[in-house]
């Protein structure tokens, strides 16, 4: 079951038209070795224009978008873990402000019970009342 041999005599056609005549013929050949899987490789190539440099081009190209948007994606992440962690720097310090000022209200509420016990006892050592 061998298949003869195409061979085309191209006298008058320039180098493309061989080019693409040859490219041509062995889509032909590829339908008609294995129609079911090559179908979606010729879609591919044709969808690519055939050429694997321009597969390459656009390997590069989506390897070079993926960098950059991974390189950003990280600058970003830094900065908003850097912001989280201000955030919860300041608000430490907040609170120790609040926490140190309740102290020193609770030693100030401690001294106004302590003068209120000693004028409620002066006064009613003194016979004055209400």
């Amino acid at each position: 079951m061998e298949r003869p041999s195409l061979e085309i005599n191209l006298p008058e056609t320039h180098e493309e038209g061989k080019l693409y005549v040859v490219d041509s013929l062995n889509n032909l050949n590829k339908l008609n070795v294995c129609p079911d899987e090559s179908q979606h490789s010729v879609d591919e190539e044709e969808n690519t224009g055939g050429t694997e440099e321009n597969m390459a081009g656009t390997n590069t190209r989506n390897q070079c978008l993926f960098f950059i948007t991974f390189i950003l994606t990280l600058i970003i992440s830094l900065a908003l873990v850097s912001l989280v962690i201000f955030l919860i720097i300041q608000t430490r310090n907040k609170m120790d402000q609040i926490s140190s000022r309740l102290l020193s209200e609770k030693k100030n509420i401690e001294e106004l019970k302590k003068i209120n016990n000693i004028l409620l006892k002066h006064l009613n050592q003194s016979g004055i009342k209400d």
